[in-house]
């Protein structure tokens, strides 16, 4: 199936289901995917750039300046902005100065829409270094990845690139104490011609699990709803989401479904 990569550093705002009117922020290559994950569903398509550090990142200075210059633009069109949002073509946290940047931008956001969150939309794989976990902790929206509740699911689902222990990213989201906000997607389907559904046990208990232990102040739930670079996925329908909300809701935790 097709799938895009955004074409520039700052992009919007565009209406999100899940944030509302979103002015995006791209701190990735724009002519390839750059992540830790090569998931199955992502809307950028497959992770074919293997190596992390071989393409150089947007220098800070020039992300400063376009993101001021869409803050800039969007004010002046009287435009509004309920969310900053780090998302892009990949893992934003990979920037190499991505603990400068939030900086920047929070005073930045001050400025120009004092009541818009900063969202970053990351799959937590680089909370091991403790300038991007420090980082993420200071925005008001850390939306953190976990579809998987065992390694086995996390290795089929999103695929990483590099070295990802589940247990290891699990104990840096507890260090959040509730602070964040964790998105699921659910989904079932083929990889490699062997059947998998992370809705069914024992990955639906294990994650369930590690929800519990996470304690997000909400779980974000959702199937597919763009293209995939994946073939035979299969999208769950809003009753099975809010089937599987509700076990996160008797654990006394918020959950959505979209």
């Amino acid at each position: 199936m097709s799938t895009f990569l955004w074409e520039s550093i700052a992009f919007g705002p565009i209406h999100s289901r899940r944030l509302g009117s979103s002015l995006g922020i791209n701190l990735l290559p724009t002519d390839v995917k750059i992540c830790s994950f090569n998931c199955i569903y992502c809307e950028c398509g497959w992770t074919l750039e293997k190596s992390l550090t071989a393409r150089e990142y947007y220098p800070v200075e020039t992300v400063m300046q376009a993101i001021e210059h869409k803050l800039q633009e969007t004010l002046a069109a009287g435009k509004a902005v309920d969310s900053i949002t780090f998302s892009g073509n990949g893992e934003p946290t990979l920037h190499p100065h991505f603990d400068e940047i939030i900086n920047r931008l929070l005073a930045l956001r001050d400025t120009y829409f004092p009541k818009a969150v900063i969202t970053c939309l990351s799959n937590a794989t680089q909370l091991m270094r403790p300038e991007v976990c420090a980082a993420l902790k200071k925005i008001e929206n850390p939306l953190l990845k976990l579809d998987a509740g065992t390694q086995e699911m996390l290795q089929i689902i999103n695929d990483p690139v590099i070295p990802v222990f589940i247990d290891e990213v699990v104990r840096e989201l507890c260090s959040f104490n509730g602070n964040l906000v964790i998105q699921s997607m659910f989904l079932s389907g083929e990889k490699d011609g062997i059947p998998f559904d992370n809705s069914m046990e024992p990955n639906l208990s294990a994650w369930l699990e590690k929800i519990a232990l996470i304690k997000p102040r909400k779980v974000m739930i959702y199937s597919l709803d763009r293209e995939a670079p994946a073939a035979k996925l299969h999208k769950f329908s809003k009753e099975r989401l809010e089937q599987i909300a509700d076990l996160v809701r008797a654990l006394d935790i918020t959950a959505e479904t979209y």
